[in-house]
């Protein structure tokens, strides 16, 4: 069985973070495994609260995993500090680790900043040169590109932009800010356009872990990157489709919409 390493932060309901990427990778047919770099108080409606773990503990939790069961792919997601994201690259490095999906968490579906200003600039030095594709939305593409984005047109250019910059593949995720969930992949200079269905539901709480947790899950199975983005976006469509509504915002997905059998 192929396996799948997230390091991320904790979302106390359940719909995004470890939580999420745990629940996608494994109705996604890869066995899970998680380091946290964070716990959240947080739910529908917001976050509460945020404890960073100690880099130390980061590394020791990274280092005990690794040399038991070797990941077949990597999805990082939230990193509030930036001495977090040294280790993490630091790891990365040392264990020669492939098909890293990095998530550049910076807000929240609620709205609330998960990620300090130099942490930034740390994740953009250190992390994002490693990554195999890098899967921002419109205001993560506008940070990282440095450059406002309010059309198709301008996705191409920043996602060309972070390209060169930084050397992966870049989804740049369309539907948050546009009418649309079309994404793009560009690489190596040629970019390629996903197109998604526009599901009508309001809960979308955890959709970006979702969707790089499943990429991660299909590189892991030695898909192409095309293919895993394909089915990354199939998989994510369904679990919005069962139109699963809990809590009193932004509610999760039902990330076993597909799951049968007698348990």
């Amino acid at each position: 069985m192929k396996t799948a390493l997230t390091i991320a932060g904790s979302d106390t309901c359940g719909g995004a973070g470890i939580q999420a990427d745990i629940k996608t990778m494994t109705t996604n047919g890869v066995y899970a495994m998680s380091a946290i770099t964070a716990l959240t108080a947080q739910n529908t409606t917001g976050v509460t609260g945020i404890t960073d773990v100690t880099p130390e503990f980061l590394k020791l939790e990274l280092d005990t995993v690794i040399t038991d069961i070797r990941p077949d792919a990597v999805k990082i997601g939230m990193v509030s500090a930036s001495e977090l994201i040294k280790v993490i690259a630091e790891t990365i490095k040392k264990y020669d680790l492939k098909n890293v999906v990095v998530d550049p968490v910076m807000v929240a579906t609620s709205g609330s900043k998960l990620i300090s200003d130099d942490a930034i600039g740390t994740l953009k030095e250190y992390l994002l040169p490693l990554a195999t594709v890098i899967t921002p939305n419109i205001p993560e593409g506008e940070v990282l590109a440095d450059m406002k984005i309010s059309s198709p047109e301008d996705m191409i250019i920043a996602a060309e932009k972070i390209n060169k910059a930084y050397g992966c593949a870049v989804l740049m995720k369309g539907g948050h800010s546009m009418n649309d969930a079309n994404d793009l992949l560009f690489r190596d200079g040629t970019y390629k356009w996903f197109n998604g269905k526009r599901i009508d539901n309001p809960n979308t709480h955890g959709t970006g872990c979702t969707l790089s947790s499943a990429i991660a899950s299909n590189l892991a199975k030695g898909r192409d990157l095309d293919t895993s983005v394909e089915k990354a976006k199939n998989y994510i469509s369904g679990a919005l489709a069962a139109m699963l509504d809990l809590g009193a915002g932004s509610g999760p997905m039902n990330h076993a919409f597909a799951v049968n059998g007698e348990y």
